[in-house]
């Protein structure tokens, strides 16, 4: 169990990306790691649509990375007030007129708020079952990546982990990410706006249905690496989204959703079928548009890939856009 000063998972994982040499400070994420923002426009303009859908003519992007959405956006509807929301400084990619800022500004009223893989690398302890079934805190060498279990978990992870990750009785070496920083991040944005409708995207799971061994990784140039805190990696946790929904709900949210993006996405107009074979002899550059359209679709809504993805839906003082209506909630 010693650890010899050594942080906690959460301290070292904070560092490795947002300290002042850390990965998000000199990294653009696209560069790394994939996301629906760059498999398609076609994200984008659902995104779009669910805005339309609710009256909002404003987006803020929580996470902005690179600006990639913001930028789509733009294209799609060259009018709307958007605004990124990152820690890194402002990119390239976005036009001049795109707002940046650090935080979601105090007030912000009739926007869509979107977080696209935002929530999986807010840093959280990691924890794991000793030999006589205590759940200690996980602490990290930042060069190496070696592990050493340090002190049982606080009352505070106890308790969260007792309402959304039981690992009583589990067996020894079980693992889990503490959701409680990505609840209160989440609940945070939720505090700060009005007449707005939120949405989180991320890999995440379900209360009945966690990983055992945890879901930590670290990602390099598009590859799975091992999770070393050094700064030379972007490290990821899958998300506990029903956590973050009922933070949400005690936050001050009217309305909430959780679904998949493939159901989500489908309501929004995005299909995966292939054109019509007809075209090849009418419109051919019709037809091959319509091929590449259907193959980025399919990509977006992949069963075992993006399609998987939760959607957690959250409104303050306005309702669910109808268009959602036929979208199949899922509950724990």
């Amino acid at each position: 169990m010693h650890h010899a000063g050594l942080p906690t998972w959460r301290e070292a994982w904070w560092q490795a990306l947002y300290g002042r040499d850390g990965f998000y400070q000199r990294e653009s994420p696209g560069a790394h790691f994939r996301t629906s923002v760059h498999t398609s426009e076609l994200f984008a303009g659902a995104l779009v649509r669910l805005a339309r859908a609710a009256g909002l003519r404003r987006v803020v992007d929580v996470g902005a990375g690179g600006g990639e959405l913001l930028a789509q956006i733009a294209r799609l509807e060259p009018g709307w007030e958007l605004l990124g929301v990152e820690l890194a400084p402002r990119p390239v990619h976005p036009p001049p007129d795109v707002g940046w800022c650090t935080a979601v500004p105090a007030g912000t009223t009739e926007a869509l708020v979107v977080a696209n893989e935002w929530l999986d690398v807010v840093p959280c302890e990691v924890v794991q079952v000793d030999g006589g079934g205590v759940v200690r805190v996980v602490h990290v060498d930042p060069v190496t990546g070696e592990e050493h279990l340090g002190a049982a978990v606080d009352e505070s992870v106890a308790a969260w982990l007792s309402e959304w990750w039981n690992l009583t009785g589990t067996p020894t070496g079980t693992r889990a990410e503490v959701g409680a920083d990505r609840d209160r991040a989440w609940a945070g944005v939720v505090g700060s706006v009005s007449g707005c409708l939120l949405v989180a995207m991320d890999y995440a799971h379900r209360r009945g249905g966690r990983p055992a061994g945890g879901s930590l990784a670290g990602y390099r140039a598009g590859r799975l690496v091992d999770p070393v805190p050094d700064g030379s990696c972007d490290l990821t946790a899958h998300v506990a989204l029903d956590s973050c929904a009922a933070a949400g709900s005690a936050a001050g949210v009217t309305a909430s959703l959780l679904t998949t993006q493939r159901p989500a996405l489908h309501a929004l107009g995005v299909d995966g079928r292939l054109p019509s074979y007809g075209l090849t002899r009418t419109d051919p550059r019709g037809y091959v548009s319509g091929l590449v359209r259907a193959g980025e679709a399919a990509e977006l809504l992949r069963p075992g890939g993006l399609g998987d993805f939760g959607w957690l839906v959250q409104a303050v003082g306005v309702d669910l856009p109808g268009v959602l209506g036929d979208v199949a909630g899922t509950g724990d």
